[in-house]
């Protein structure tokens, strides 16, 4: 059965449930807009600390190739412990390598504060990710998938702007201290909110090492992981360079970024909340190939986009951030279903380990491909559209491989059968005699 996964049940989400998603929209919003703010900065950030565009794509890479090197090793132990455990002391770390992001003097200080904030923000991830497949049953998950990626939408609305302003006012570090201290409020509420998610632990278990190879092997994992990694690359080897790329040509401020930031998160967030809601009315591999395909389209334009007024880069970045979002939804739906619950904290560390591979390779490549002229400009952005879209390209067609894992086996309740009460009949095979005790199964 393909990763489809929609369904025509209820997908309505109780009260306790929004209750829930909204701490992890907020652990996840403060996630983003760590991973984000960088980018538009990097104007900025190449002129107070008189680093090259490689050196740029660096600091952006360095978190996620921390992030995915964190998630492959986190694979091995991501389901032997209370996801809630792991999602606390992982945000924790989060929050305190931001700060140091924040105080960073120098490039190498950055650079190792980057390092450090992909390691602890990437491992959250993966515990947010898979604490939402153990939460939220199938019919629910595309709602509330949607509902954690709309956090993206709601850092370009309201963190990017603000972060941009405040490097504005109080130079390049205000963004990371603000948001520290915002990351160690929601820590304090994740800490009293959020319930324990133990129900995977009760999976018999061997040993690490053997669970993780057979996550390794298993093929449809393997189609997953293909899945993952164009997709992000798709995304991220001309998104990384769209706020330098607009600053450079235009001679904008980062206030005037912070509009093209806005009106893209604006169109996101109600992009991202519609898709949610039709991923779990709608089968999402159609779904999921209408706006992959309107991201490739878009990636193209936004390469080869030309000096012009404000709004014309707006829409456009608008357009290309709601489809590359929007598109996500179906995409990680699809995902959740791929792995076996007793395996998904492993499924998804490497999943994400191989999506932060993408992250930290989309910059390289792009900060490879674009020079810098002696007017400060970067040349060479077309072609980094057409990297981006040839690698959505092979994402819209991995998609179609991907299967839906196993339902878990039915548990069977074993009950003595009262005097004189007729037994059920003969069990696992035999047929001799009959025994007394009768079988019911339960959801």
């Amino acid at each position: 059965m393909a990763a489809d996964g929609g369904s025509p049940g209820s997908s309505r989400l109780t009260r306790a449930e929004w209750a829930l998603l909204a701490v992890l929209v907020a652990i996840q919003f403060t996630h983003i807009v760590d991973f984000v703010i960088i980018m538009p900065l990097g104007d900025r950030l190449r002129s107070e600390l008189a680093i090259t565009p490689g050196q740029f794509a660096t600091v952006i890479a360095a978190y996620a190739w921390a992030a995915g090197l964190a998630s492959l090793v986190a694979g091995l132990a991501m389901d032997r412990f209370d996801r809630k455990t792991i999602l606390i002391v992982m945000y924790g770390g989060f929050a305190v390598s931001t700060l140091l992001c924040g105080l960073a003097p120098t490039y190498e200080w950055l650079l190792a504060g980057r390092t450090l904030a992909g390691v602890f923000g990437g491992l959250a991830a993966v515990a947010l990710m898979s604490a939402i497949g153990d939460l939220f049953p199938p019919e629910k998950r595309g709602r509330a998938t949607g509902a954690v990626i709309s956090a993206f939408a709601v850092a370009s609305i309201v963190g990017l702007p603000i972060g941009l302003v405040l490097a504005d006012a109080f130079g390049r570090g205000a963004p990371f201290i603000a948001l520290s201290g915002l990351s160690a409020i929601v820590w304090v509420v994740g800490l009293v909110r959020l319930p324990s998610i133990r129900g995977h632990l009760e999976a018999e278990r061997r040993h690490p090492v053997a669970e993780y190879l057979e996550v390794i092997r298993e093929p449809n994992h393997l189609r997953g992981f293909a899945f993952s990694f164009f997709l992000i690359l798709g995304t991220f080897t001309v998104a990384s360079f769209i706020g330098p790329v607009l600053a450079a040509m235009n001679g904008w401020s980062e206030t005037q970024l912070a509009v093209v930031y806005f009106v893209g998160g604006a169109c996101t967030l109600v992009g991202t909340n519609l898709v949610g809601r039709l991923a779990d009315r709608l089968p999402r591999l159609p779904l999921f190939r209408v706006l992959a395909f309107g991201a490739l389209v878009m990636a193209i334009l936004i390469g080869n986009i030309q000096p012009g007024p404000i709004w014309v880069a707006a829409l456009a970045t608008a357009a290309f951030m709601t489809c590359a979002a929007g598109r996500m939804v179906p995409a990680h739906a699809m995902l959740l279903g791929v792995a076996k619950p007793s395996v998904r904290g492993a499924f998804m560390s490497l999943n994400t380990s191989v999506q932060h591979l993408a992250t930290g390779l989309a910059p390289t490549i792009a900060g490879l491909i674009l020079v810098e002229g002696p007017d400060k400009k970067l040349d060479g952005f077309p072609l980094v559209g057409l990297v981006s879209a040839g690698a959505a390209a092979v994402s819209l067609l991995l998609a179609g491989f991907l299967r839906m894992a196993p339902p878990p086996p039915p548990i069977v309740e074993v009950k003595p059968v009262e005097a004189g009460e007729p037994t059920s009949g003969p069990l696992d095979g035999d047929t001799s005699k009959s025994r007394p005790f009768d079988t019911t199964t339960s959801a």
